[in-house]
């Protein structure tokens, strides 16, 4: 009896045993199902929209981040990891997060030394958050301090592991957290610090900005340059702690003296920001998206802007204006084929002025209005290249007889008797004047208006002389039109806008063309307009920067300077002046010229050269400059002039006394004075078949 007392004694312990280990196993399988479970569950679940996200983006036409739509002011440019200096990352690894590429979200090790020292200094002096975690907090979470919070930053920091790689991870990070000013991600901070691209930046440029992130006021070099350098050697010294750099590397490093940029010259604002502000009308007021859906829509908004080409329009600009305090400058360039707006800018520095000058209407255009008119001319067929007034002081009368207008010449040269392409060339006041009394004020404006220009535009004489105000859009508009073989392009500047899923909620209509002019009138101006940038054109200056086949005119009034011209891909306008009116000086008066030339060469230097395409109904045939009439061999001084087919000459110079009673026409062949290649291959193409 006792024996089986003792017995069922020893056996209780060990079935308890069993019942523990038994307990313990299936707690353990519980907690491995709900850690699989919670897995799925967190890989297969989508993240929520960051907050980049819930803001639109706008791109440029081949894909490149231009700007948000934010309005809490941010300033955001993304870039790939490739496109960001090696210094950059290096110091913000060895800074923020040296387990970076070992742990999986979460640094247990560091976590644990974190909870340590804090405890034994009785506060928090360390934290031990991963760039995943501190990604996860910027990306989908508000700053509040609650225990829901930190469930939720937990949850996200996971889902980034799973469904990112590191250097995804990596790329997120530098591109989404704040530089302080506005300036969000790395691109947008190097520009605003140093007026650089990111990729650009050396070891001590990135320790700065890599220690800016802890305390964005802090640690700002604009607001703290004692609190920033401290930081900065605190981020050199990680560097050399992790291998990265040698201590001589960060004491040269540290001892660097740095070129911040100035109040003046940096923003914090987005690439091509009057461009931006005018997308923003055009999708508010024209296309009647509302603005909270704009800013918190997480539109994706497609664009026509060429970086590149709006990177050229930005540089010069610059390049011409330099640190002027006052002098204010627009430039808008369309592409004539599709009437996609490539380039605006709209000032000198947006950070001082928003007022955006490519549409303003209150400036004069000056003789760059003069195409339009003589356009008119061509095509009315009353005028010819070859007709010609006398360049002299001339008191006009008008409006039956009840009306006098004196223009004069710019500096009062008068040339006699000149034809149109010496009077485009030379500017000439006398001859543009003569041009629209033969050809009526109200014809010209007709034509303006078909050609995009909406300005009021008064009916006088001095309207040839470019007295009514215009914007540069309209005149960039109406040039494309001269550009594009006499078709009207409406221009756009938004292609497309989808939400944040892709489904398409705006596409813009394929471009409808509208002939306004004959093809051959429009080349036969643009012909002529060629010798604005020829010798004794009032271009000149500027030609040898161009290598390229390019039309244009200049424009000059007492507080107006304006260069308006053509490629075959560009329709450009630049216009210098003071918003207040004040009366432009020499010097002033010569830069929108060169700011033309400058862009032009540069935004279409991966461009080939093309010459203007040549319209079957256009001839070119020799004349005497004297007489405007047919050349014959006697004929001392003769030109190859460009007609519409059945409006050239048919009458034989006869001041110079030929022994042959009947003359005969020069063949058309290349000039061996011609110095362009493409007026050697314009000419070959001409006499092939077209003469």
């Amino acid at each position: 009896m006792q024996r089986l007392v003792r017995s069922g004694n020893r056996r209780k312990p060990r079935h308890k045993k069993r019942w523990i280990l038994k307990l313990t196993l299936f707690t353990g399988l519980i907690g491995v199902i709900s850690v699989g479970v919670l897995w799925l569950y967190l890989y297969q679940s989508d993240l929520p929209l960051s907050y980049s996200e819930q803001s639109s983006e706008i791109y440029s036409r081949n894909g490149e981040t231009i700007a948000v739509f934010s309005d809490a002011g941010r300033n955001r440019s993304t870039v790939k990891l490739s496109e960001i200096s090696p210094w950059l990352i290096r110091a913000t690894l060895a800074t923020e997060d040296r387990q970076f590429y070992n742990h999986i979200g979460f640094d247990i090790r560091g976590m644990a030394r974190a909870l340590f020292i804090n405890l034994k200094e009785m506060e928090k002096v360390q934290g031990a958050s991963t760039l995943t975690q501190q990604l996860a907090r910027n990306l989908y979470l508000s700053h509040e301090r609650t225990w829901s919070r930190k469930v939720k930053e937990a949850m996200y920091t996971a889902q980034l592991e799973m469904k990112y790689s590191k250097q995804e991870i990596l790329q997120m990070y530098l591109n989404e957290i704040y530089y302080g000013h506005g300036a969000y991600g790395i691109e947008a901070a190097a520009q605003m610090y140093f007026g650089k691209p990111a990729k650009d930046l050396d070891l001590a440029e990135s320790a700065i900005l890599a220690g800016v992130p802890k305390g964005p006021t802090y640690y700002s070099p604009y607001n703290h340059m004692k609190n920033a350098k401290d930081r900065q050697k605190i981020v050199l010294s990680a560097m050399v702690s992790t291998g990265e750099i040698s201590q001589q590397e960060a004491d040269k490093a540290y001892d660097e003296l740095l070129s911040f940029q100035t109040r003046q010259e940096r923003t914090t604002l987005s690439i091509a920001p009057y461009f931006r502000d005018y997308v923003r009308s055009v999708i508010v007021n024209e296309l009647g998206f509302d603005e909270s859906v704009l800013e918190h829509g997480g539109l994706r908004i497609y664009t026509t802007l060429d970086l590149e080409a709006q990177q050229a329009a930005e540089a010069a600009v610059k390049s011409e204006l330099g640190n002027s305090a006052d002098l204010e400058a627009a430039l808008i360039s369309i592409d004539p084929r599709n009437g996609q707006i490539r380039a605006l800018v709209g000032g000198a520095n947006y950070t001082r002025s928003q007022y955006n000058h490519v549409f303003a209407t209150t400036r004069q255009p000056g003789s760059s209005f003069k195409p339009i008119m003589y356009l008119s001319a061509l095509a009315s067929q009353k005028m010819t290249s070859a007709s010609q007034f006398n360049s002299q002081p001339t008191l006009f009368h008008y409006d039956d007889n009840r009306k006098t207008y004196s223009p004069k010449n710019f500096g009062s040269k008068y040339l006699g008797e000149i034809d149109m392409r010496q009077a485009i060339a030379a500017s000439d006041n006398i001859y543009a004047v003569n041009t629209i009394l033969k050809v009526g004020a109200d014809q010209v404006i007709e034509l303006a208006r078909k050609m995009g220009i909406t300005s009021p535009l008064q009916a006088v004489p001095s309207l040839a002389l470019g007295t009514s105000p215009i914007s540069p859009f309209e005149m960039a508009t109406a040039f494309a039109v001269i550009g594009n073989q006499g078709k009207s392009v409406k221009p756009v500047a938004v292609l497309k806008i989808t939400d944040e899923d892709g489904k398409v909620l705006y596409e813009a209509p394929d471009p409808k063309e509208e002939q306004i002019v004959e093809p051959a009138a429009a080349y036969v101006l643009t012909q002529l307009m060629e010798s604005v940038f020829e010798t004794g054109g009032t271009g000149n200056r500027v030609s040898a920067d161009i290598k390229r086949p390019v039309a244009g005119k200049t424009g000059t009034t007492s507080t107006d300077a304006w260069l308006v011209g053509f490629t075959p891909e560009l329709s450009t306008a630049v216009w210098v002046g003071y918003d207040k009116g004040k009366t432009l000086g020499t010097a002033e008066s010569r830069k929108a010229a060169p700011i033309f030339a400058k862009f032009t060469e540069k935004a279409l230097e991966k461009v080939p050269p093309k010459i203007f395409p040549i319209p079957d109904s256009v001839v070119s045939i020799y004349i005497d400059p004297d007489t405007g009439k047919l050349a014959t061999a006697d004929c001392p001084d003769r030109k190859l002039e460009v007609f519409i087919q059945g409006t050239e000459p048919q009458e034989f110079c006869t001041d110079h006394i030929s022994e042959d009673p009947t003359p005969e026409p020069i063949p058309v062949q290349e000039k061996p004075e011609s110095k362009s290649w493409w007026r050697h291959l314009k000419r070959w193409w001409m006499n092939s078949d077209k003469s």
